[in-house]
């Protein structure tokens, strides 16, 4: 990538649907310019703008999972699972015999259909653990590896704060038409979200404002880390002291190899998702990175060998 594919994948990162005006004032180039490397990079797959709900204000429930399966059926079983719409973040991992996923539950019902009733049947699975997302310390969209401007150039492409809500909130079919949309393009224009609600574009920008102020829709830039040279990945599962596991889940968000990092229930008490150049790289952050946080006990760590689903489909 040259320096404005570099800036322009930064700015989504910040504001997915920051306009290509805005985004080309803080780059120094021409709107036309921005436009046409945008298009190129999304013509190749390289990025996609996803708009994603926050199942938390939906009432929704966030499980990581892990699955141990034959080696004839970790494939099979991780496409079943990228095909499903509350399913994020699916991975095989160790070798081809592991497979680890996001899922969002809507309720109990949900959750004991899925965790009790319909994986635990599925061929060729040999183990399953499940565990409770609890609360994020960096989310993918602060992913610190994509890093390019200037934090005044940053800045100014900041969408406003999110409010505060308490409480669950209840979407409308014209809510849910406009969020599958957004789901698939994020960048999708008003004309063409107007069209998919039955409403005008004064009401589609009117909604999309408060939805986003709200804290219910973002939007997140889905793209390979290797496009920009982060080639090996990997699932770490860690275990800290419980008095010191937010102050280590803490000290993670500051490492710019950390994608994800999130406390959660289970024998381990932080999941991460880390990012780097090379094998010798991860043994590097493994080694001299990672190590000197004390209040780490065990720690286990799985490379990501193939990546068969990033963001997802919505579950509203």
């Amino acid at each position: 990538m040259d320096t404005v594919d570099r800036g322009l994948v930064h700015a989504l990162q910040i504001d997915g649907r920051a306009s290509f005006r805005a985004i080309a004032d803080v780059l120094g180039v021409s709107e036309n310019t921005v436009a046409r490397h945008y298009r190129r990079l999304r013509g190749q797959g390289v990025l996609r703008v996803a708009g994603l709900v926050n199942g938390g204000r939906l009432g929704h429930t966030q499980w990581t999972i892990r699955l141990r399966c034959t080696p004839d059926a970790a494939g099979p079983v991780a496409k079943a699972l990228a095909a499903r719409d509350d399913t994020s973040f699916v991975y095989l991992l160790s070798g081809g015999t592991e497979v680890s996923c996001t899922v969002q539950t809507r309720g109990t019902q949900d959750q004991d259909a899925l965790l009790l009733g319909r994986l635990p049947r599925t061929s060729g699975v040999v183990s399953i653990s499940a565990h409770l997302l609890l609360r994020g310390f960096v989310l993918p969209d602060g992913w610190q590896g994509l890093a390019w401007l200037a934090p005044d150039q940053a800045d100014r492409l900041r969408p406003p704060p999110v409010e505060a809500g308490d409480g669950p909130i209840e979407l409308d079919e014209g809510d849910k038409a406009l969020l599958r949309a957004l789901n698939l393009d994020g960048r999708a224009p008003y004309a063409e979200l107007a069209a998919a609600t039955g409403w005008s574009e004064t009401t589609v920008k009117r909604r999309l404002y408060a939805l986003r102020s709200q804290g219910i829709v973002s939007y997140q830039l889905d793209m390979p880390p290797s496009a920009v040279g982060f080639g090996t990945q990997a699932r770490l599962w860690i275990a800290a002291r419980p008095a010191k596991a937010v102050e280590v889940g803490e000290a993670l968000a500051r490492h710019p190899e950390i994608a994800f990092a999130s406390l959660t229930t289970g024998p381990t008490n932080l999941l991460a998702a880390l990012n780097c150049r090379d094998p010798r790289d991860l043994g590097h952050y493994l080694t001299e990175r990672l190590a000197p946080l004390e209040a780490i006990t065990t720690m286990e760590t799985a490379p990501i060998i193939r990546t068969v689903k990033r963001a997802g489909p919505l579950l509203l």
